[in-house]
């Protein structure tokens, strides 16, 4: 029901995430992130929250990509109706999809980049997400956006898209958490949704906010 991504910025360490889908809200349910452990995209027919969730904690713990995935995925009894990608800080990528989501379902991974959908229009659309992230310039955050006007371009969910999310979190930057979570064309909408976060007030601001790196930053 959801294709995403998840990505590592090689030059600056910052971790990333977008996500869109043919239903509501998928900010809120599918893009989990922290720069001490990585990120995660939790998905599928039955999607659960607590596996994107813990497989952060787990990795905040010391556990690998492929650990956290195995110890979240195995114990679950409807692992069959979900779909998990992990990316840890070292770049390690690993997801599980589960036979009983709908086809076109699958996954790509790659060191710092994993690709996962379900309810798709077929594997042209993951191969679209990450050779849009792979082809894009620029910051982080726009070569996903770009990503994921790659894989709507591709067929996407066979549904249609509703909501469309994207998730940076750095040591050294606030986090970026924009959601679409209902639109006609949500992708185009987070597009400019992140194109308002760059200017005025809002992008004046960002400086003087917390991050891990400087937790004390203020007006000051």
């Amino acid at each position: 029901m959801t294709f995403s991504i998840l990505a590592q910025d090689l030059n600056t360490g910052a971790f990333g995430g977008a996500a869109a889908t043919g239903s509501l809200c998928v900010g809120g349910w599918v893009l989990r992130g922290d720069s001490r452990a990585g990120m995660s995209a939790s998905q599928g027919a039955a999607p659960s929250t607590m596996w994107g969730e813990d497989a952060l904690t787990r990795m905040l713990a010391g556990d690998r990509a492929e650990q956290a995935l195995a110890a979240v995925t195995g114990p679950d009894a409807g692992r069959g109706w979900r779909q998990l990608a992990v990316l840890d800080r070292a770049g390690g990528t690993a997801c599980h999809t589960g036979a009983s989501n709908t086809q076109w379902r699958g996954s790509l991974v790659a060191p710092g980049l994993v690709v996962s959908g379900n309810l798709l229009a077929g594997p042209q659309v993951l191969e679209a997400l990450r050779g849009g992230f792979l082809a894009a310039r620029g910051m982080l955050a726009e070569r996903l956006l770009a990503a994921l006007a790659a894989a709507e371009a591709a067929g996407g969910d066979t549904r249609g898209l509703q909501s469309a999310a994207l998730l940076v979190v750095s040591d050294d930057a606030p986090p970026l958490t924009l959601r679409i979570d209902w639109a006609e064309n949500p992708v185009a909408a987070l597009h400019e949704l992140h194109t308002r976060s760059l200017s005025g007030d809002y992008a004046a601001w960002l400086p003087t906010v917390p991050t891990r790196a400087d937790p004390e930053r203020c007006h000051g």
